[in-house]
Formats: structure tokens, C-alpha cells, sequence
């Protein structure tokens, strides 16, 4: 069954290749050079999903999960150059150190509070600094970028589920019934608020809506489930999962760590298109307030995870 998954999950992202490529204008034999350096990435994140492989790994020695994840970083950066003529070692060896630092944290340091803090510290400071960025130009339309996002988040998530073994923040790919309803109602919740503050801002009206429903409605599904799986999931693990039960902790008030939580979270958007973006930031809060009620409701970040990929999709839609 595993196996049939994982090789479903490659056809699925050959295909979403191929249509890329189509809508594009990009020749589909250099889509498909590139395209294993993406199932690469698909397959380590395959891996991240299943739950008996992640117990498997949780058995082995912390180390050599940390060398497995700093060589799984670079190879899907390696393979997509190789296949795109050219290579940029100086490029190599920041991701090596860069995930080679995520990936070992936990391995010289103990599972202590000063330690997790430093350590997403140390993650947000990456993403948001867009170091790693010039070494994942787009490419011929490719878009070889999103193998950073991915190979981060997942790099992250790999540290902290397999070799922190963090515990009580609902970690999955897939929602449950009940994560599916509550993580919906919230952005019920919060749409109105975000239409009312987005169209006092300037933001409602986005091209897409321009395009055609069939355009608009795959765009709008593809947009939900990338975001599910990858934005999402590495977010609201890290601002809700972790962060919010923290701050709860560190600040002995539910509330206050829910509300301190979703300020932090909105804070982390100022970089949007330009900093400082104050309107984003403002959006964004909002979304981290209705995330983190979907996260107190249920215990799990498979709720909140539903509540952001819908906001995130209808920021794609309907915004611009």
C-alpha cells in the first residue's frame, strides 16, 4: 500500500508537471528533466507523512538522521541544476551548512525551552532573510525556488517530529472530520473580517477571477492542497503547535498565549511584498487569532492547517 502511494503521488506530480509546463510555454522535455529533482523532494516528504516510517527512523541514532536530512537537502538542489546545465557550489555548500545546522541541532543540544526557541528562531531568521534564495533562481519558467520552500519546511519538520519528538500538537498531512469542520467554521469566521479589512485596504479584486471558473477553480485547488501540505503545515506547526503551547506556558494564561502567539505570527508577514508591510502584518494577526482558536478547539494543527489553506487560497482568488 506504501509503495502504491508513493508511486501515485509521483504520477500526480508528473502530470501537475505536464500541465504546468503546457500553461507556461515551457518545453516539456526540459519540465521533465527538472521533474525528478521535484519527485525527490515529493518522496521525502512522502516520508515525513507516514507515521510508521517516521517510528521506524525514530529507532535509529539521532546523528545519522541528521547527516540522512543534511544529504537530503542538497540532493534535489543538485539534481534540478545538473538537469539545467550548470552548478554553483558556493550554492551547495550554504544549504549544506544552513540545513546541516537545522538538522543537528538537536543532536549537541539537549530538549531544553532555550533550545527550541533559538532553534525556530534560527529557522525564521533563514526563511525570512531569503539567504538561500539567489541559489534557487527561477529557471527557464521553472519555478526551482519552491524546492527551497519545501526542502525547508520539511528539513524543520524532520528535526523536530523525528529527532526533538515533540508531542501533543496533532502532527499529520490529513485532517480528521471533526479538524475538517472546526478548521472551516473559524475561517468562516474570519473571511468576512479579512473581505471588509482587505477591501479598506486595497486589496480585493484579484486578476484571477478573470480568467474563467475552470482556471479560477483549479487554481483554486491546487492552491489549497500546496498549501496544506507544505505553507501551512510548516507554519502551523511552528506558530501553533509550538509556539502557542510555549507562550501559554511561559505566560500561564491560555488567552494570553493564544493572542501573543498570533501577534508574533502576524509580525512574521511584515517582510510581504516589501517591508515594512504593516496591512499584511494587520491580515495576517487576524489569521493567527482565528488559526490559534482552531488549534485551542481541537488540540491539533490539522484544524488550523484547514483554516489557513482556505484563507491562503482565497488570498490567491480574491486578492491581489
Amino acid at each position: 500500500m506504501g509503495r502504491m502511494l508513493l508511486w501515485l503521488l509521483w504520477a500526480g506530480c508528473a502530470i501537475a508537471a505536464a500541465l504546468y509546463a503546457v500553461e507556461q510555454h515551457i518545453p516539456l522535455a526540459k519540465a521533465f528533466a527538472v521533474l525528478p529533482a521535484f519527485l525527490l523532494e515529493a518522496a521525502f516528504y512522502y516520508a515525513l507523512a507516514r507515521e510508521r516510517i517516521r517510528a521506524r527512523l525514530e529507532k535509529c541514532p539521532r546523528a545519522g538522521i541528521a547527516v540522512a536530512l543534511t544529504f537530503a537537502a542538497v540532493l534535489p538542489y543538485s539534481a534540478a541544476h545538473l538537469a539545467l546545465g550548470g552548478f554553483d557550489w558556493r550554492g551547495l555548500w550554504w544549504i549544506a551548512a544552513l540545513a546541516g545546522a537545522a538538522s543537528f541541532w538537536f543532536v549537541f543540544l539537549p530538549p531544553a525551552p532555550a533550545a527550541d526557541v533559538f532553534f525556530l528562531v534560527f529557522m525564521a531568521v533563514v526563511w525570512i532573510s531569503r539567504v538561500l534564495r539567489p541559489y534557487y533562481p527561477t529557471l527557464s519558467r521553472i519555478p526551482a525556488e519552491a524546492l527551497l520552500q519545501l526542502m525547508w519546511f520539511r528539513t524543520g519538520l524532520f528535526a523536530m517530529v523525528v529527532i526533538r519528538r515533540v508531542q501533543n500538537i496533532g502532527f499529520g498531512f490529513w485532517p480528521r472530520k471533526r479538524e475538517w469542520t472546526i478548521g472551516a467554521i473559524w475561517f468562516a469566521i474570519f473571511l468576512p473580517i479579512a473581505a471588509a479589512a482587505g477591501a479598506w485596504m486595497g486589496f480585493v479584486g484579484g486578476p484571477h477571477l478573470a480568467a474563467g471558473w475552470r482556471r479560477t477553480t483549479l487554481l483554486a485547488i491546487a492552491t489549497f492542497f500546496g498549501a496544506l501540505w507544505v505553507l501551512s503545515l510548516g507554519e502551523e506547526f511552528f506558530f501553533r503547535g509550538l509556539l502557542q503551547q510555549w507562550m501559554t506556558r511561559w505566560l500561564k494564561n491560555e488567552w494570553a498565549g493564544w493572542i501573543a502567539a498570533s501577534l508574533i505570527f502576524g509580525a512574521s508577514h511584515l517582510w510581504f511584498r516589501g517591508f515594512p508591510n504593516w496591512r499584511i502584518a494587520a491580515l495576517a494577526t487576524i489569521l493567527g487569532l482565528c488559526c490559534g482558536a482552531a488549534f485551542r478547539a481541537t488540540r491539533s494543527i490539522r484544524a488550523s492547517m484547514v483554516t489557513h489553506s482556505l484563507a491562503v487560497t482565497a488570498w490567491r482568488v480574491f486578492f491581489r
